[in-house]
This record gives C-alpha cells, sequence and structure tokens, in this order.
C-alpha cells in the first residue's frame, strides 16, 4: 500500500498573520471518528480531534508562508508554499498526495487537487484540522502582542471589529500589505499625517 498524504491550508482570507499548510498521512486503521472540514467542527472537537490526529497519524507536518511571503509572492503561491513546505518537512515521504483545491501546488511527489476535498476526503480532512488549529493558537499568541487588534478573536480576517482597529491603529507588522482593506487604510493614514 502506498503512502498518501493529505495536504490542507488555512489563512488565505485573513487581512494578517501566516498561511499555514498541514500534511496527514494516515494509517489504513487510524481509528479516527468524526474527521470532516475544519470550518464545520467546533473550536473545542477540532482541538480534540487535532491531537488525536497528531497521535494516530503515522506522519504529520506543517508548512507556513510568512506574512512578507504573501505580500511578495500573492496569496495563492503563498499558500503552495506552505503545502510544499508541509510535506517536505514530513518524516515519511508520501508517494502520493491529496490536497484540498482546484489546483495541484508543485510539490515533490504526484498527486491530485479534489475540491473540497477538506469535507470529503477523510485523510485531507485531518490536514485541515491540523492546520487550523495551529494557525489559531499562534493568531491567539500574536493577541498577547498586539491586543488592540483582537486577534484571537477573529484570527486575522476582516471583521467590523479588526476593521475598525486597522483604522483606529493602523496596520501593525502581521499585516498584510498587499491586502487592499490594509493598503488602503495603510494610505489613509499617510496622507493624514
Amino acid at each position: 500500500m502506498r503512502v498518501v498524504a493529505g495536504i490542507d491550508e488555512v489563512g488565505v482570507g485573513p487581512l494578517a498573520g501566516p498561511v499555514v499548510a498541514a500534511a496527514v498521512v494516515l494509517g489504513p486503521r487510524h481509528g479516527l471518528i468524526g474527521l470532516a472540514d475544519s470550518k464545520r467542527l467546533t473550536e473545542r472537537r477540532r482541538a480534540h480531534l487535532a491531537e488525536e490526529i497528531k497521535g494516530r497519524a503515522q506522519a504529520w507536518a506543517l508548512g507556513r508562508a510568512e506574512v512578507e511571503e504573501v505580500d511578495r509572492l500573492n496569496v495563492l503561491h503563498a499558500a503552495w508554499l506552505a503545502m510544499r513546505r508541509a510535506v517536505e518537512n514530513l518524516s515519511l515521504a508520501p508517494e502520493f498526495v491529496l490536497v484540498d483545491g482546484v489546483h495541484l501546488p508543485t510539490l515533490p511527489c504526484p498527486g491530485r487537487a479534489i475540491v473540497r476535498g477538506d469535507a470529503r476526503v477523510p485523510v485531507i480532512s485531518a490536514a485541515s484540522i491540523v492546520a487550523k488549529v495551529a494557525r489559531d493558537a499562534e493568531m491567539c499568541e500574536w493577541d498577547a502582542v498586539y491586543p488592540q487588534y483582537g486577534f484571537a478573536g477573529h484570527k486575522g480576517y476582516g471583521t467590523a471589529h479588526h476593521m475598525a482597529a486597522l483604522a483606529r491603529f493602523g496596520a501593525c507588522p502581521l499585516h498584510r500589505k498587499s491586502f487592499a482593506p490594509v493598503r488602503n487604510v495603510s494610505s489613509l493614514r499617510g496622507a493624514a499625517s
């Protein structure tokens, strides 16, 4: 039986923070129940499942693209970079990968992209859960550094609270300067000074 990894990323849409991808290899008898698209699970259920996945997976790894890479490459290419890094970080080299999405990024092995794979393919669901829990935890840590933005609550997404904080305080180093809402607020603040 060949080694298959599921890959998914989180953090494409937010105005702040990295893109984080996970690659997970599950054995045929992983025994995990309740795997689903991470967005469909409660925060508590995701956290529980993430620990189970990491404990039962044959291998799992994270990859990331930093804010500067998102700004330099664009968010799609940054997501692909995070996915490639996740695969390269696996302790068990996959022979094939299943990726959530429309396009298959350049990876060190062949694979297939599956639209809505995070809801349809258990190994991709597992990657989705591990990536989301890791990124959410990181955004909560950043909240302690930049409490005025409320990152623990919205995880960097463009909520009304986040937009109001951005307008009031301007961008911090965690914000993606290439994203229009951040760029627009920054240019307005620059014009006002």
